[in-house]
This record gives structure tokens, sequence and C-alpha cells, in this order.
């Protein structure tokens, strides 16, 4: 069986191909040539690797033909929310243009693939606290560029599926965590900011965005089972939630990683981290 991963080089799609290699699946994956490799430098002798701009058709139609693969997880994005505010359309085409270049590929060449598109629990945006926990009927009020970009592959998903009987599974993931995690993301930015000051690089002071938003976080090693479950297990067309059920706000998230520091700090709210609008999941 082979398998394609694209973002193969970055947080997710690092840990996806481990958990494909370690199951005895012949992995390809997507680079650039600016791709960093550090995240993969360890799994290069067993991985295909092939150049491919996914926002180019020819290019995506070219890699797909000559590795027909059985499998397809598809988890190149612009992924992170504050990006997209600064950037909307560049996120937009990015994630959007990507994912129909693959549809359109698997379409046009008659492949029997199953396709996992990476969905987000951004798309649900804005819940009411009679909606929690959320399931995957909620209306979704998406409340950044990025979230529109996820309810539109997300959609395109269903309209492909729906249109021309792609095999497509849809997975909605509420936040991830683990080795890897960009420093960009807010459990490992509040890490790094803690390790610089342990080491005197930076005054004792951690800053901070809206503390009080509740996110929900899961080792990104199960969201990856929960991407190849989706696919072995699920139904096409269908849209699946992977999450842990759990709630922590963005301080609670924060003492616990002091906890595992002798330092005393001083919060301090940094305006620049705040987004315009944020997505506040209300208590249980």
């Amino acid at each position: 069986m082979k398998a394609l991963i694209t973002g193969i080089t970055g947080f997710v799609g690092s840990h996806m191909a481990e958990y494909l290699l370690n199951n005895n699946i012949e992995v390809y994956g997507t680079i650039r040539h600016r791709s960093r490799m550090n995240h993969i430098s360890h799994l290069v002798d067993d991985l295909n690797l092939v150049e491919c701009e996914l926002r180019d058709p020819f290019s995506v139609e070219s890699v797909i033909g000559h590795v027909k693969p059985d499998l397809i997880f598809h988890l190149a994005a612009q992924s992170f929310v504050p990006t997209s505010w600064n950037s909307p359309m560049d996120t937009i085409h990015n994630n959007v243009a990507g994912q129909l270049n693959i549809f359109e590929a698997v379409r046009r060449l008659g492949l029997n693939s199953k396709i996992q598109i990476a969905c987000s629990s951004e798309e649900y945006g804005h819940v009411e606290p009679s909606e929690v926990p959320i399931k995957e009927t909620n209306p979704l009020r998406p409340l950044s560029p990025y979230a529109i970009s996820k309810v539109t592959q997300d959609y395109l998903g269903y309209q492909y599926y729906k249109s021309y009987g792609l095999h497509v599974v849809r997975t909605r993931t509420f936040n991830h965590t683990g080795p890897r995690r960009g420093e960009n993301f807010v459990t490992s930015n509040f890490s790094k900011q803690i390790a610089e000051i342990e080491k005197g690089i930076k005054p004792p002071v951690i800053h901070v965005g809206n503390l009080q938003a509740k996110r929900d976080f899961t080792d990104v090693r199960d969201i990856v089972r929960g991407y190849w479950l989706a696919l072995e297990k699920g139904d096409p067309g269908d849209d699946y939630n992977i999450a842990s059920n759990t709630c922590w706000t963005i301080e609670e998230m924060l003492n616990l990683l002091l906890s595992y520091s002798k330092v005393e700090v001083q919060v301090q709210e940094d305006p620049a981290r705040l987004r315009p609008s944020d997505v506040e999941i209300p208590a249980r």
C-alpha cells in the first residue's frame, strides 16, 4: 500500500510519516525546494520525497499520476491563525488551491485513492454555551480568514464526494501539540519563553495573549492515529471531530508549564498577541 503525505516536512506530516512507516506503508511525501527537512531528517532513507508545488495543477497531477497512491493525507496548509489576519488572501488561496488540485488530479486520472483532508475546529468559531460539547452537526461560524479557508476545504471535500464519488474523509481536528511543534504556537511559545528565562537570555516576563480562551489539546501522535482510523473506518463524505474531550484555558496551560520550572515570572499581556476575534469555547 502506498500513501502520499502533503506537508510531510511539517509538524503533523512528520509524525504521520513515522506512524505509516511503523505500519509498513510505503510513504511518499511532497516537498518544495525551500522545505526545511529537520523534522524528517531521521526518516529520509525510508521515504520517497517528490518535489511538488501544490498550487500548480500540472505539478500536482504529475506527482499523483506517478505515485498512484492508495491513501492521500492532505496536511499541507498555512496553519497559523494569526498569520491569516495579516495575509488573508494568501492563506485562503494556499489552503484551497492545493486541495482543489489534488481532487482534480485524482478525478481526471480515475484513481480510487482514499483522501483525508485536515480541517479544523476553528471552523466552528462562535459556539453557544448550549452547544458544548461540540458535535459535527454544530453550525459553522468561522471567526478568522484561516477558519474560512478550512470551511472551504471542508465543503469542497463534501462536494467532490457527492459530485464525483471521490473517497474523501473530512477530519476537524482540535488543538494538538507535541514534539516538533512550531515555536509560534502557544504551548511551544510559552515553553521557549520559560527556557530562555531559565538560561538568563531574557528577563523574567512571559508575554501572553488571551489567557481566558479555552482549547482542547491532544498529543500529535494520537492525532495521526486518528487520521489513519478516519480513512480506514470512516465513511466517505463524512466529517469527524478529533479531540481529547477536555478543555483547558490558555492560563491553565501556562500554569502547567510553569509548574515544571523554578523561575519566578511576571505575566504580561501583549496587545500584538491578541486576535481581532477569538474563539471562546464556553465552559461545559
